[in-house]
This record gives C-alpha cells, structure tokens and sequence, in this order.
C-alpha cells in the first residue's frame, strides 16, 4: 500500500502516469462516452495537489482518446471514510453527489481506492439520476478490511 499511499495521501501525483500505465497495461478501452471521476471534497483537497482520482481519470482519458469531464459535485461536507467503520461509511455518502449537469449514456466513473463500494455506490446513483443508463466503475486499488 506504499505507492498508493504516497500517491494519494502525501502528493505524490508525479505518480500518476505510472498508475495509470498500470491501469492501462490491464484494461481494454472501455465502452464509454465520457470518463469522471469523483470529486475531491473541498476541505481536504486544500491540503492536497490535484485530487487523485481526477488526476487519474485525466490520464486515462487522454490514453483511450476519451473526454474526460467533471459529472459529480458534493452536495455537503462528510466525515473521512477512512476514519469510518464499514458499517457506517454508506449513510456517510448517502446524497453527498449531485450531476453537475444532463449525463451522457455510458460513463466511467474513476475512484482511486475501493473499499466498502460506499461511495463508488452513491457517485453512480447520482450518474444514473443525471442521465447515464450505464456506468462502470473502475479504481486503481481495492482495500481488503
């Protein structure tokens, strides 16, 4: 967990074009019209460089020739899920996504650690309410608790 760990919570974002060679040496282009991604919460990316996952939406798009656009917005302020047991982390997303405007059919949704699906979960709800009939959710690392 070092490298992701460096990557996304001490700034390293030189890192990410190696994750996202990583993710690219893996996965064929997907089936999609547009690539987001989910969107930094506002007070923590003050003490961050580009967030994450946006960074690696980002790089991604520009390596399957996709455009790669802001969908998702924060509706409120919600406590670190890391901090979080898993019990509690989906009522912590519950309604924290609004689609910043109409959805194009088919996204894939960028996240930069799974763990619980929480809040892979509630991003994609909001997708769907926006428009998407289909998203696929693709993150660089799954967490084991």
């Amino acid at each position: 967990m070092g490298f992701v760990r460096a990557w996304k919570e001490r700034g390293l974002r030189h890192l990410t074009p190696v994750a996202a060679e990583l993710v690219f040496a893996q996965l064929e282009r997907p089936v999609a019209d547009v690539i987001t991604y989910i969107p930094p919460d506002r007070v923590r990316q003050l003490e961050r460089a580009l967030h994450p996952a946006q960074a690696l939406a980002r790089e991604l798009a520009r390596r399957w020739g996709l455009e790669c656009e802001p969908l998702l917005e924060r509706t409120r302020v919600t406590e670190r899920q890391a901090t979080l047991p898993l019990a509690l982390r989906r009522g912590n997303m519950r309604n924290v996504f609004a689609p910043t405007r109409e959805i194009a059919s088919r996204v894939l949704l960028v996240d930069d650690v799974y763990t619980s699906g929480s809040t892979a979960d509630a991003a994609a709800s909001a997708l769907r309410r926006g428009g998407a009939s289909r998203v696929d959710v693709m993150t660089f690392a799954r967490a084991l608790r």
